[in-house]
């Protein structure tokens, strides 16, 4: 509370009851300059495009095992179509039972990100985990053509 002293001579000083908003400003702008600068970082809008990748090839092995996604949800080991039930069995035939082997995925592009994870999971609940993704190598951000050809992404 402030108080001010009138300019008679009496000995008790009156009070005045004005609120002094100088502290409450600054307090409101604190809290301004946090919020406006949490609030972009609290937003997920970010348009992703994953079938393309600038990263370098990985070099292939000479007979690389393809896992093939197609748009349908079937599975294709190599050119072979392969029913769910059967997978494990028909990839541990595949690689002569190696839980090691790289296994490449490809996906359709129109191929769902949850339809992608399950095929995933069942690559892990066969054991294998060294899986790499197989996208269309795409040029670097100055160049709008795409470069044919393939790409792993470890």
């Amino acid at each position: 509370m402030g108080s001010r002293i009138r300019q008679t001579m009496d000995d008790d000083l009156e009070e005045s009851h004005e609120i002094n908003v100088t502290p409450f400003i600054d307090v409101i702008l604190v809290l301004l300059i946090i919020f406006m600068v949490a609030a972009p970082l609290a937003t997920v809008d970010v348009n992703v495009d994953l079938p393309g990748s600038t990263a370098t090839p990985a070099p292939r092995p000479e007979t690389p095992l393809f896992l093939t996604l197609r748009d349908d949800l079937t599975l294709a080991i190599g050119n072979d179509t392969v029913p769910r039930p059967a997978f494990a069995a028909t990839l541990d035939n595949r690689t002569k039972g190696d839980k090691q082997t790289r296994i490449f995925l490809r996906a359709d592009k129109a191929v769902a990100y949850g339809d992608l994870m399950e095929a995933m999971n069942l690559l892990r609940g066969a054991g294998y985990l060294k899986v790499a993704l197989v996208g269309l190598e795409a040029a670097p951000a100055g160049d709008a053509a795409a470069v044919p050809g393939a790409t792993a992404i470890p």
